[in-house]
Order: structure tokens, then sequence, then C-alpha cells
């Protein structure tokens, strides 16, 4: 994400230090990655959705989520509108990093490794993220 790009919802970044914990703000404005295997998000599997941790923003249906072996969630598709990307060349490699529409914060990477039917993996960083169930009565995951 350069600076010059805006966005609908846009904090400075003393704000966004405020509204985020350390890791949150690491991955979610600073483009890192959180350590693969650690996200509780990896084990969720109840209806819902995934949102944006830093500003809410709906981003994927839990019907998308699927294992993918990465150590991260992951996703074949997200909601209309939600994601954008853009052309990620750090670390020697060119990928697409993948960022909240709403507010510009990177949530991961895709590849075209995913299942049917996108053939996408959306690989998201689990503390990027925040997930809500469909009804108050599930509210532990497997």
């Amino acid at each position: 994400m350069s600076s010059s790009e805006r966005y609908p919802v846009e904090r400075s970044a003393e704000e966004w230090r405020r509204a985020l914990n350390s890791e949150q703000f690491h991955v979610l404005r600073e483009h890192g990655t959180e350590r693969a295997g650690t996200s509780p998000l990896n084990g969720e599997h109840r209806p819902g959705v995934f949102r944006c941790g830093g500003c809410g923003q709906p981003l994927f249906d839990a019907s998308a989520k699927f294992e993918s072996g990465s150590g991260w969630p992951s996703f074949f598709t997200a909601m209309d509108g939600a994601v954008a990307a853009s052309e990620d060349r750090s670390h020697f490699m060119r990928r697409t990093e993948i960022h909240c529409a709403r507010c510009g914060g990177h949530l991961g990477h895709v590849f075209p490794d995913g299942p049917a039917p996108t053939g996408l993996r959306y690989c998201t960083n689990g503390v990027a993220l925040s997930f809500e169930p469909s009804s108050p009565d599930q509210s532990r995951s497997d």
C-alpha cells in the first residue's frame, strides 16, 4: 500500500497504535506476518463472517474457508469489493498482496493454488481478522 492510496477509513499511525495491539499493528499497518500455525482462527469452522481486525469490514464468509495446510487461515474467495490487491515485490519475490478495501490493512497474499471453484488461495494472517459467528449460540470453535 503506498502512502498515496486513499481509503474510506483512515487514521494516523498513532490512532492505529491505540486501536490495535502490537501484533495487529505490525501485520495490518506494517505488512508483517504472524508465525504460521499460531492463529486460533485456523481451527475456526463455524458459520459466520471473518472481518478486518482493523476496521471491522466483512471480508470472507466462513463457507469459503478451507484447510490449505499453510498454517494460516485460507479462503478461496473474498466478499465482493471487500479485498483489494496490489503487487508485492518484497523479499526478492513477486506476489499479490491482499488488503482491506476499506482501511488498507495488510491481510496477506493471494496465490493461484487454491481449490475450485476459483483456484485461488487467500492466505491471511489470523491476527488481521476477527470472527463473528452467524448466531450468538455458536460462541465456541471445535
